[in-house]
């Protein structure tokens, strides 16, 4: 309980980010630089200042676990009724493994549902360590091309995919594959029946998610003092997203949902 960690945010009352009523713990630090990135305040591992809304916000905190569970069992009610429970997100929480286990660790010893959203860039060492405390992983998936993942991420996925494969075959926890669909990246109809087909190749997954992309975080990067790399790129519509969804249901056995 006084393993610590570095955070940007602490999110309560979430309903995107795994099953139920859940309580997000938002990381510092990200090994890829993704263009489309919504949070680049938890790309770095250092505190930062960022402006928002007219105000200097020092982005990023020491805590220990038991500071965060004291937050995370105040909403113990609502993941009774809701199935909910915690979520580590980042950022890469697993560039972070030992505070992300005893986080993981200290919610499952007293009954509380446990995800992670993460790309998996990590050695599978690391993974290992958390899943004995994983009820859910929900795995991004951006690319099946490392050249492209590379040039748009700043790293190849070679490692990501190595990684969704070996935890799939340890069959520890519900893995779920997440596609952020970025115009300009992968948002073709071949693009993400490849991710799909990778998705369905992988034993007991049985669910994917397509996130369309938003420029909600353009705010963030002025605050920065960073230019936003996707510019004017303006979402996929509705009927594109849907396309899609019907890619992917047609050609895999997935259940395929838009939106978390």
């Amino acid at each position: 309980m006084n393993v610590s960690g570095r955070i940007f945010d602490i999110q309560r009352y979430s309903i995107h980010d795994g099953a139920g009523i859940r309580t997000i713990i938002f990381l510092k630090g990200c090994a890829l630089r993704c263009r489309w990135c919504c949070n680049p305040e938890s790309q770095s591992f250092e505190i930062e200042p960022m402006m928002v809304q007219g105000r200097r916000k020092i982005m990023g905190r020491d805590i220990t676990v038991m500071e965060v569970m004291q937050t995370v069992k105040r909403d113990m009610p609502y993941y009774s009724r809701s199935e909910g429970g915690l979520t580590l997100s980042g950022g890469e929480c697993l560039l972070q493994p030992e505070f992300a286990r005893a986080l993981l660790k200290a919610a499952k010893d007293i009954g509380i549902n446990t995800a992670i959203e993460s790309m998996g860039f990590a050695s599978y060492e690391t993974i290992e360590g958390i899943l004995p405390y994983l009820d859910t992983y929900l795995m991004d998936i951006k690319h099946m091309n490392p050249q492209k993942h590379a040039l748009f991420t700043g790293k190849e996925n070679t490692l990501m995919l190595e990684n969704a494969r070996k935890i799939a075959a340890s069959g520890l926890t519900q893995l779920i594959i997440r596609v952020p669909v970025v115009p300009g990246f992968n948002e073709t109809p071949e693009e993400i029946r490849a991710i799909a087909e990778f998705a369905a190749s992988l034993p007991g997954v049985e669910q994917i998610h397509l996130l369309p992309y938003h420029s909600y975080g353009r705010g963030k990067y002025e605050g920065l003092g960073r230019e936003y790399p996707m510019g004017d790129t303006e979402p996929p519509s509705f009927e594109h997203m849907q396309r899609l969804k019907e890619t992917v249901e047609l050609h895999t056995r997935l259940y395929c949902q838009i939106g978390g």
